[in-house]
């Protein structure tokens, strides 16, 4: 009894890290010739009442042996099946990379958690639109320029039906299906046929905002854009309101923020003005409000939007829109740190 302690103890304690120690450790312990095979054959010499007890414990022992010897042959097959399809087992482990949010998605969060804090809902439309939700609704005269091709794009097999040119669409829905007051805001992919420069582009993202209720104003506009600004750009920003023309606002009106890299003092992304602009906005004209079936006796509202692009350009002082479709992730990565 006391050997196959002694045998036990050396098969718990044997060292198997490669194929030469394991064809060592079958030979010294799983063979004919083994000390295993030798106690099978001392069963005779054992006294009666010892003899089932004696064979009992040697076979406990040669199925651990064999237990021990499978496991590690299966494992060392494993590792070498590993090793074969080109993994480096001994190489340290890395963390695992789990991406970056797009410079875009950031500034677009930003934008609609911004309104959201004063009680903006954010609506989502389909890229897909007719021309009464895109265009007519809006006002837009059937000659306006643009529905022209060189500005839209249109279905071919289909006229009435093209890819939205601005988020204005959802902001006609929410008026077909909500009774005022309302106060979304609309994020979202446009398209427009343009030629692509480090100015513009043929795809791009907006952000449109629209409040109808009793009794708005102007001013009620200036506020929240002025809010919106400072917000975004920082407590100091400055803004300025110029004339303008859109045919679903009236009176509408463009409107810069200080230039964030020369503080108003000029330079060539402010065209030496002082000024950049970022947005477009007036008080929705009446036939929009009656094109959805909402008095304009009763309810007057406000309307903007702005490019996300444009903002993020500004925000994160880069000069080129086409660095933000490339998907080239060393660009992507700078922004998400920044962010933090």
């Amino acid at each position: 009894m006391s050997k196959i302690e002694q045998i036990k103890s050396e098969l718990e304690q044997f060292v198997i890290e490669n194929n030469e120690q394991l064809e060592q450790f079958r030979l010294q312990f799983l063979t004919k010739k083994s000390e295993l095979q030798t106690l099978l054959g001392e069963i005779k010499n054992v006294a009666v009442e010892s003899r089932k007890e004696f064979g009992q414990e040697v076979n406990n022992l040669k199925a651990l042996a064999q237990e021990i010897y499978n496991s590690n042959k299966e494992k060392l097959e494993s590792n070498q099946t590993l090793t074969r399809s080109g993994l480096d087992l001994t190489r340290s482990s890395n963390n695992l990379y789990i991406g970056s949010m797009h410079p875009v998605s950031i500034v677009l969060n930003q934008i609609c958690d911004i309104f959201e804090k004063v009680g903006f809902v954010t609506a989502y439309g389909s890229d897909i639109e007719d021309d009464w939700h895109v265009f007519s609704a809006l006002n837009f005269p059937p000659e306006h320029p643009a529905r022209d091709m060189q500005d839209t794009f249109f279905i071919e097999l289909n006229p009435d039906i093209l890819l939205r040119t601005h988020t204005s669409s959802i902001q006609v829905r929410t008026m077909e299906t909500q009774a005022p007051p309302i106060r979304v805001i609309c994020p979202g992919r446009v398209f427009r046929n343009e030629t692509i420069t480090a100015r513009s582009h043929c795809i791009f993202h907006q952000v449109e905002g629209l409040y109808i209720a009793e009794k708005v104003t102007f001013a009620d506009m200036k506020q929240i854009l002025l809010y919106f600004a400072q917000e975004m750009f920082g407590p100091d920003t400055k803004i300025r309101l110029r004339p303008s023309y859109f045919p679903f606002t009236e009176p509408s009106a463009e409107m810069d923020i200080e230039c964030l890299i020369c503080g108003g003092k000029g330079c060539n992304v402010c065209k030496h003005s002082g000024w950049v602009e970022i947005l477009g906005c007036g008080m929705v004209d009446p036939n929009v409000l009656l094109s959805s079936n909402i008095d304009p006796e009763k309810y007057s509202g406000y309307a903007f939007g702005m490019g996300i692009e444009r903002i993020t350009m500004l925000k994160y002082r880069t000069n080129d829109i086409r660095l933000y479709f490339e998907n080239d992730i060393r660009f992507i990565e700078q922004f998400t740190k920044v962010s933090r």
